[in-house]
């Protein structure tokens, strides 16, 4: 493969509300030498026009976000739309339970639900994921709810590790990448540090305390296909320059 690094456009959201807005970041994200992209929150565009603006540029879409819903009830044209992009992967953003709905109940019906979504899709280009926050982290009896997810998610499906929100979580990222040998095809590489009043913050990668050592090399180990940067909160620092840090990191670590 050419290329690696992808960049998350949920970490350019702000600048990519409508169409024009669209055109000018990914010439952005393509000038700081990106050659590929996850679409995610992008605003309304019509999907031919998207694929020309990334072709344009030289970008390809190596994956989606996209709400479970849309998946289960528009299945036709998310399917004719990731055909248009080429990209054959997507995945749900996670499953958010309120606090009182935190019980296995909650999970295993969510469970159920993504399978059924998994097993629509089992037999077409598309693949369906799951990304996870730290909330997965939590206790849901013995186990956190994220290994309910590994256990019992469709093995038809792939996890979308976010190393940020690993370790947010309390857990270690490379531990969660290396158990997810042969189903990880896109991580999300995402910086953790922490401030002097004792908050956490996104960083860009290499610029906080994460062992990319050790996460890259459970990448490798893995089978990791596409190394997605992303940054959810930039801190006021502009998200192009803070996705050039974080490309000029994994580049040095060796990252094509």
């Amino acid at each position: 493969m050419a290329t690696q690094i992808a960049a998350q456009l949920y970490t350019l959201r702000d600048f990519c509300k409508t169409p024009a807005d669209i055109a000018k970041s990914m010439k952005k994200v393509a000038d700081i030498g990106y050659r590929a992209v996850q679409a995610s929150a992008l605003g309304p565009i019509e999907i031919r026009e998207l694929k020309k603006i990334l072709d344009d540029n030289g970008l390809t879409c190596c994956a989606t976000h996209k709400p479970l819903e849309k998946l289960r009830d528009e299945t036709q044209k998310q399917l004719d739309d990731h055909a248009i992009l080429n990209c054959k992967y997507t995945a749900i953003g996670g499953y958010f339970p309120k606090t009182e709905e935190f019980t296995p109940d909650h999970w295993n019906r969510f469970i159920d639900d993504f399978n059924a979504v998994a097993a629509i899709l089992k037999n077409s280009p598309l693949k369906l994921g799951y990304h996870n926050h730290s909330h997965e982290f939590a206790k849901v009896g013995n186990i956190t709810a994220y290994q309910m997810l590994f256990d019992k998610l469709s093995k038809d499906a792939w996890i979308e590790v976010d190393t940020y929100w690993v370790q947010h979580g309390g857990a270690d990222p490379a531990v969660w990448i290396e158990k997810a040998t042969g189903r990880l095809p896109c991580v999300h590489l995402k910086d953790l540090g922490m401030k002097a009043d004792r908050t956490q913050c996104m960083l860009p990668v290499g610029e906080g305390n994460l062992n990319w050592d050790r996460i890259l090399q459970a990448c490798r180990k893995a089978g990791v296909e596409w190394y997605i940067v992303e940054q959810d909160n930039c801190n006021g620092e502009d998200p192009f320059d803070c996705l050039k840090r974080s490309l000029e990191f994994v580049k040095a670590k060796g990252l094509n």
